[in-house]
Protein backbone atom coordinates (compact mmCIF):
# COMPACT_ATOMS: atom_id res chain seq x y z
CA UNK A 1 0.00 0.00 0.00
CA UNK A 2 1.49 3.22 -1.16
CA UNK A 3 -0.35 6.10 0.78
CA UNK A 4 -0.47 9.65 -1.49
CA UNK A 5 -0.98 12.21 0.94
CA UNK A 6 0.02 11.97 4.72
CA UNK A 7 -0.56 14.34 7.43
CA UNK A 8 2.01 15.72 10.10
CA UNK A 9 0.89 17.05 13.56
CA UNK A 10 2.59 17.65 16.96
CA UNK A 11 1.68 17.55 20.60
CA UNK A 12 2.48 16.42 23.80
CA UNK A 13 1.28 14.29 26.75
CA UNK A 14 2.17 14.35 30.53
CA UNK A 15 4.51 11.80 31.68
CA UNK A 16 3.87 10.03 34.89
CA UNK A 17 5.62 12.76 36.70
CA UNK A 18 3.98 15.59 34.79
CA UNK A 19 6.91 16.60 32.22
CA UNK A 20 6.24 16.71 28.62
CA UNK A 21 6.26 13.71 26.59
CA UNK A 22 6.62 15.69 22.68
CA UNK A 23 5.37 13.65 19.98
CA UNK A 24 4.84 13.98 15.95
CA UNK A 25 2.18 11.74 14.59
CA UNK A 26 2.77 10.70 10.57
CA UNK A 27 -0.76 9.72 9.35
CA UNK A 28 -2.09 8.53 6.24
CA UNK A 29 -4.81 10.22 4.97
CA UNK A 30 -8.08 8.04 5.01
CA UNK A 31 -10.00 8.84 2.29
CA UNK A 32 -12.27 5.74 2.18
CA UNK A 33 -12.72 5.00 5.82
CA UNK A 34 -9.74 2.25 6.11
CA UNK A 35 -7.80 2.60 9.38
CA UNK A 36 -4.39 2.40 9.73
CA UNK A 37 -2.15 0.16 12.41
CA UNK A 38 0.21 2.02 13.96
CA UNK A 39 4.42 2.04 14.85
CA UNK A 40 5.85 3.97 18.13
CA UNK A 41 9.25 4.88 17.16
CA UNK A 42 11.62 5.41 20.23
CA UNK A 43 15.25 7.02 19.97
CA UNK A 44 18.41 6.05 21.82
CA UNK A 45 20.61 7.86 24.41
CA UNK A 46 21.22 11.21 23.71
CA UNK A 47 19.50 10.58 20.74
CA UNK A 48 15.75 12.50 19.77
CA UNK A 49 12.77 12.03 17.34
CA UNK A 50 13.78 15.08 15.09
CA UNK A 51 17.59 13.40 14.66
CA UNK A 52 19.14 13.22 11.46
CA UNK A 53 16.94 11.46 8.80
CA UNK A 54 14.59 9.78 11.43
CA UNK A 55 11.89 12.03 10.37
CA UNK A 56 12.00 10.95 6.86
CA UNK A 57 11.95 7.51 8.07
CA UNK A 58 8.61 8.18 9.80
CA UNK A 59 7.14 9.74 6.73
CA UNK A 60 8.51 6.59 4.84
CA UNK A 61 6.74 4.36 7.02
CA UNK A 62 2.98 6.83 7.27
CA UNK A 63 3.36 6.45 2.98
CA UNK A 64 3.45 2.36 3.56
CA UNK A 65 0.16 2.59 5.31
CA UNK A 66 0.93 3.64 8.96
CA UNK A 67 -0.34 6.25 11.70
CA UNK A 68 3.58 6.64 13.56
CA UNK A 69 4.47 8.30 16.24
CA UNK A 70 7.81 9.33 17.01
CA UNK A 71 8.10 10.82 20.72
CA UNK A 72 10.88 12.55 22.59
CA UNK A 73 11.47 10.65 26.11
CA UNK A 74 10.21 13.15 28.91
CA UNK A 75 13.84 12.90 30.60
CA UNK A 76 15.97 12.63 27.12
CA UNK A 77 17.15 16.64 27.71
CA UNK A 78 15.48 18.18 24.87
CA UNK A 79 12.93 20.56 25.34
CA UNK A 80 11.51 23.24 23.43
CA UNK A 81 14.05 23.46 20.92
CA UNK A 82 13.72 20.32 19.38
CA UNK A 83 17.13 19.37 18.27
CA UNK A 84 19.46 20.53 21.55
CA UNK A 85 19.85 19.08 24.91
CA UNK A 86 19.04 22.53 27.07
CA UNK A 87 17.63 20.45 30.30
CA UNK A 88 20.51 18.48 31.27
CA UNK A 89 19.24 17.96 34.82
CA UNK A 90 16.61 15.64 33.50
CA UNK A 91 18.88 14.01 31.47
CA UNK A 92 20.77 13.13 34.10
CA UNK A 93 17.87 11.01 35.87
CA UNK A 94 16.95 9.09 32.78
CA UNK A 95 16.44 5.86 34.02
CA UNK A 96 15.37 2.63 31.78
CA UNK A 97 12.59 2.26 34.21
CA UNK A 98 11.45 6.46 32.99
CA UNK A 99 11.64 5.17 29.49
CA UNK A 100 9.49 2.35 29.60
CA UNK A 101 6.49 4.03 31.76
CA UNK A 102 6.68 6.70 29.07
CA UNK A 103 5.96 4.17 25.91
CA UNK A 104 3.27 3.19 28.19
CA UNK A 105 1.82 6.35 28.90
CA UNK A 106 2.18 7.36 25.18
CA UNK A 107 0.35 3.58 24.52
CA UNK A 108 -2.76 4.74 26.48
CA UNK A 109 -2.86 8.30 25.09
CA UNK A 110 -3.78 6.61 21.57
CA UNK A 111 -6.38 4.15 22.69
CA UNK A 112 -7.74 7.45 24.85
CA UNK A 113 -7.78 9.34 21.33
CA UNK A 114 -5.55 12.09 23.07
CA UNK A 115 -3.06 11.27 20.42
CA UNK A 116 -4.87 11.25 17.35
CA UNK A 117 -5.82 13.57 13.83
CA UNK A 118 -8.57 14.61 12.19
CA UNK A 119 -7.46 13.09 8.94
CA UNK A 120 -7.31 9.64 8.92
CA UNK A 121 -8.47 6.89 11.02
CA UNK A 122 -5.97 4.81 13.45
CA UNK A 123 -6.25 1.20 14.73
CA UNK A 124 -5.14 1.85 18.09
CA UNK A 125 -5.29 -2.01 19.05
CA UNK A 126 -2.54 -2.87 16.47
CA UNK A 127 0.69 -1.14 17.58
CA UNK A 128 4.44 -2.00 16.15
CA UNK A 129 7.45 -0.80 17.81
CA UNK A 130 10.47 0.68 16.41
CA UNK A 131 13.64 1.38 18.27
CA UNK A 132 17.15 2.49 17.90
CA UNK A 133 20.37 1.85 20.43
CA UNK A 134 18.76 2.18 23.62
CA UNK A 135 15.32 2.91 22.34
CA UNK A 136 15.55 -1.05 20.86
CA UNK A 137 15.86 -1.92 24.10
CA UNK A 138 12.97 -0.30 25.61
CA UNK A 139 11.25 -1.50 22.44
CA UNK A 140 12.04 -4.99 23.67
CA UNK A 141 10.98 -4.33 27.15
CA UNK A 142 7.85 -2.35 26.15
CA UNK A 143 6.82 -5.32 23.98
CA UNK A 144 6.24 -7.69 26.69
CA UNK A 145 5.04 -5.29 29.08
CA UNK A 146 2.24 -3.32 26.89
CA UNK A 147 -0.69 -5.91 25.41
CA UNK A 148 -1.03 -4.40 22.00
CA UNK A 149 2.11 -4.32 21.03
CA UNK A 150 2.29 -6.60 18.17
CA UNK A 151 5.11 -6.41 16.09
CA UNK A 152 8.32 -5.09 16.62
CA UNK A 153 11.99 -3.80 14.88
CA UNK A 154 15.28 -2.93 16.57
CA UNK A 155 17.89 -1.35 15.17
CA UNK A 156 21.58 -1.27 16.62
CA UNK A 157 19.72 -2.85 20.50
CA UNK A 158 21.22 -3.02 23.31
CA UNK A 159 20.96 -6.03 24.57
CA UNK A 160 21.99 -5.81 28.74
CA UNK A 161 22.79 -2.06 29.32
CA UNK A 162 24.26 -3.34 32.79
CA UNK A 163 27.33 -4.73 31.19
CA UNK A 164 27.72 -0.75 29.58
CA UNK A 165 29.11 0.48 32.80
CA UNK A 166 32.46 0.37 33.38
CA UNK A 167 34.48 0.21 37.13
CA UNK A 168 35.68 4.05 36.56
CA UNK A 169 31.55 4.85 35.80
CA UNK A 170 30.91 3.08 39.01
CA UNK A 171 33.73 4.70 41.19
CA UNK A 172 32.28 8.00 40.36
CA UNK A 173 28.68 7.01 41.09
CA UNK A 174 30.04 6.06 44.59
CA UNK A 175 32.39 8.63 45.21
CA UNK A 176 29.98 11.75 43.60
CA UNK A 177 26.90 10.46 42.77
CA UNK A 178 27.19 11.00 38.84
CA UNK A 179 29.58 10.13 35.91
CA UNK A 180 30.40 12.22 32.73
CA UNK A 181 29.74 11.26 29.24
CA UNK A 182 30.39 13.13 26.42
CA UNK A 183 27.83 14.51 23.16
CA UNK A 184 30.30 13.85 20.48
CA UNK A 185 28.15 16.49 18.06
CA UNK A 186 27.76 19.34 20.68
CA UNK A 187 30.63 18.56 22.87
CA UNK A 188 28.48 18.86 26.06
CA UNK A 189 29.60 17.54 28.93
CA UNK A 190 26.05 15.45 30.38
CA UNK A 191 25.99 13.93 33.91
CA UNK A 192 24.05 10.55 34.40
CA UNK A 193 22.88 9.66 37.57
CA UNK A 194 23.41 7.24 40.11
CA UNK A 195 19.82 7.05 40.09
CA UNK A 196 19.91 5.71 36.60
CA UNK A 197 22.72 2.59 37.34
CA UNK A 198 20.89 1.81 40.47
CA UNK A 199 17.61 1.65 38.45
CA UNK A 200 18.98 -0.66 35.71
CA UNK A 201 19.93 -3.16 38.45
CA UNK A 202 17.09 -3.11 40.99
CA UNK A 203 14.72 -3.38 37.95
CA UNK A 204 16.37 -5.68 35.62
CA UNK A 205 13.23 -8.18 35.26
CA UNK A 206 11.27 -4.91 33.95
CA UNK A 207 13.85 -3.08 32.13
CA UNK A 208 16.65 -4.84 30.68
CA UNK A 209 16.25 -6.15 27.14
CA UNK A 210 17.68 -9.58 27.83
CA UNK A 211 15.77 -10.17 30.91
CA UNK A 212 12.35 -9.52 29.03
CA UNK A 213 13.33 -10.91 25.14
CA UNK A 214 12.42 -14.67 26.43
CA UNK A 215 9.06 -13.41 26.93
CA UNK A 216 8.37 -12.25 23.69
CA UNK A 217 6.31 -14.10 21.37
CA UNK A 218 5.38 -11.36 18.35
CA UNK A 219 7.00 -11.22 15.27
CA UNK A 220 10.59 -9.62 16.09
CA UNK A 221 13.25 -8.05 13.23
CA UNK A 222 17.03 -7.18 15.21
CA UNK A 223 18.62 -5.39 12.68
CA UNK A 224 22.75 -4.24 13.66
CA UNK A 225 25.46 -3.41 11.43
CA UNK A 226 28.36 -5.30 11.29
CA UNK A 227 30.73 -2.47 11.80
CA UNK A 228 28.47 -0.90 14.55
CA UNK A 229 31.81 1.13 16.89
CA UNK A 230 28.88 2.13 19.50
CA UNK A 231 27.05 -1.39 20.13
CA UNK A 232 28.72 -4.54 18.69
CA UNK A 233 26.53 -6.49 16.92
CA UNK A 234 26.89 -9.30 19.36
CA UNK A 235 24.42 -7.31 21.19
CA UNK A 236 21.59 -8.53 18.91
CA UNK A 237 23.17 -11.92 18.24
CA UNK A 238 22.33 -12.85 22.25
CA UNK A 239 18.70 -11.29 21.50
CA UNK A 240 18.15 -13.17 18.64
CA UNK A 241 19.36 -16.56 20.07
CA UNK A 242 17.25 -15.41 23.39
CA UNK A 243 13.78 -14.82 21.89
CA UNK A 244 11.30 -17.19 22.17
CA UNK A 245 9.02 -15.78 19.06
CA UNK A 246 8.05 -18.24 16.63
CA UNK A 247 8.70 -15.40 13.38
CA UNK A 248 11.84 -13.89 14.30
CA UNK A 249 14.65 -13.18 12.11
CA UNK A 250 18.56 -11.50 12.70
CA UNK A 251 19.76 -9.01 9.82
CA UNK A 252 22.99 -7.93 10.07
CA UNK A 253 24.12 -4.94 7.82
CA UNK A 254 27.51 -4.98 5.80
CA UNK A 255 29.32 -1.55 6.62
CA UNK A 256 26.29 -0.50 8.96
CA UNK A 257 27.95 1.45 11.28
CA UNK A 258 25.72 2.11 14.73
CA UNK A 259 23.40 4.89 12.54
CA UNK A 260 23.96 3.03 9.00
CA UNK A 261 25.75 5.47 8.06
CA UNK A 262 23.17 8.73 8.84
CA UNK A 263 24.06 11.69 10.74
CA UNK A 264 22.50 14.80 11.94
CA UNK A 265 22.08 17.46 10.34
CA UNK A 266 20.85 15.04 7.26
CA UNK A 267 20.32 17.24 4.08
CA UNK A 268 20.92 14.49 1.63
CA UNK A 269 18.60 13.90 -1.31
CA UNK A 270 18.96 10.13 -0.63
CA UNK A 271 20.13 7.43 2.23
CA UNK A 272 23.16 5.94 2.48
CA UNK A 273 23.14 3.08 1.26
CA UNK A 274 23.21 0.96 4.45
CA UNK A 275 20.88 2.88 5.70
CA UNK A 276 18.01 2.49 3.00
CA UNK A 277 18.52 -1.19 3.34
CA UNK A 278 17.80 -0.80 7.17
CA UNK A 279 14.45 0.95 6.52
CA UNK A 280 13.54 -1.15 3.38
CA UNK A 281 13.98 -4.47 6.00
CA UNK A 282 11.99 -2.54 8.58
CA UNK A 283 8.68 -1.97 6.36
CA UNK A 284 8.66 -5.13 5.05
CA UNK A 285 8.84 -6.52 8.29
CA UNK A 286 5.96 -4.14 9.27
CA UNK A 287 3.91 -4.74 6.36
CA UNK A 288 4.30 -8.57 6.40
CA UNK A 289 3.41 -8.63 10.23
CA UNK A 290 1.64 -5.73 11.22
CA UNK A 291 -1.99 -5.64 9.72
Amino acid sequence: MEISSISISSGQVESNEGLPIRYDLYSPISRNGLSFPVIIFLHGLKGFKDWGPFPDVCEELARAGYGVVAMNFSLNGIGDNKTEFTELELFERETLSQDLDDVGTVIDALQKGEITDNHSNLNTDVIGLLGHSRGGQTAISAAVEYAPVQCLVTWSAVADYRERWTEEMKKDWEEQGYTEIENSRTGQKMKVGKVVYEDSVDNAERVIAMERVKDLRIPTLFIHGRDDEAVTYTNSEKLHIACEARDKELRLVANGTHTYGAAHPFEDQDFPKPFAEVLEWTEGWFVEHLR
